[in-house]
């Protein structure tokens, strides 16, 4: 029985007008991964100052936890290691 894609989400604060941060890294992860992600959704929050990326239940990444905003190579690693670790990501590995 095939597994369903993982579904990524990024919760971002609203007052802090991350919205357009957010939907750059979903453009950059769906350029990225494809169909190998079964949705990528933004999830707008109103508690202040939230910045978290999720993969299924598993939290990838979370401002304040790991110290700012990801960067493309950071994100795409954490997300390559978690759906398919075998895979390159070209000039991003080095």
């Amino acid at each position: 029985m095939p597994t369903q894609p993982p579904r990524l989400t990024i919760r971002y604060c609203v007052r802090c007008n991350w919205l357009l941060r957010a939907a750059w890294m979903a453009q950059e992860l769906l350029s990225t991964f494809g169909a190998a992600l079964g949705e990528v959704a933004l999830i707008p929050d109103d508690s202040g100052g939230r910045f978290e990326i999720m993969l299924d239940d598993s939290l990838l990444w979370e401002r304040t936890r790991d110290g700012g905003f990801p960067g493309p190579k950071d994100l795409k690693q954490r997300v390559r290691d978690r759906i398919d670790p075998e895979r390159s990501l070209g000039h991003t590995d080095r």
